[in-house]
């Protein structure tokens, strides 16, 4: 064998390695922009904020909580969320003690909790009267 097929073999390993390990990268990209920008429900939940805080070891992230009171003196139900935009956070901050509608989106499967520790990921809040 002379030099030149040796340096051959060499490169051809090394694309080869390179591409087991770019495969499952790029895969694992596309499916997180796929579960992020694909949504497997969306609707609007009301009721009062009783939390909501940014937290978060590495990815900081609005995660908060909200009681959904369906009648008087019934045992209000939780509803736990994840805010992604700021000003989203803002204005839910804004509405504090007063009864809102979180209007949401609803993402399965996502790889990582970097993005928010539940899937429900508001987009909009509005006041109610």
């Amino acid at each position: 064998m002379d030099v030149h097929s040796e340096g051959n073999v060499k490169s051809h390993v090394s694309l080869w390695i390179a591409g087991i390990l770019l495969v499952p990268v790029v895969g694992l990209i596309i499916y997180t922009w796929i579960a992020l920008s694909w949504s497997f429900s969306k609707g609007e939940r009301a009721g009062y904020i009783q939390k909501l805080s940014k937290s978060g070891w590495v990815c900081k992230t609005w995660e908060g909580e909200m009681a959904m009171v369906t009648m008087p003196g019934a045992i209000p139900d939780k509803f736990l969320f994840s805010v992604r935009d700021e000003k989203v956070a803002e204005r839910i901050n804004k509405f504090a003690g007063k009864r809102v509608a979180l209007v949401y989106e609803q993402h399965k499967g996502l790889p990582t909790s970097c993005f928010g520790d539940t899937e429900y990921f508001i987009v909009d809040v509005k006041a109610i009267e």
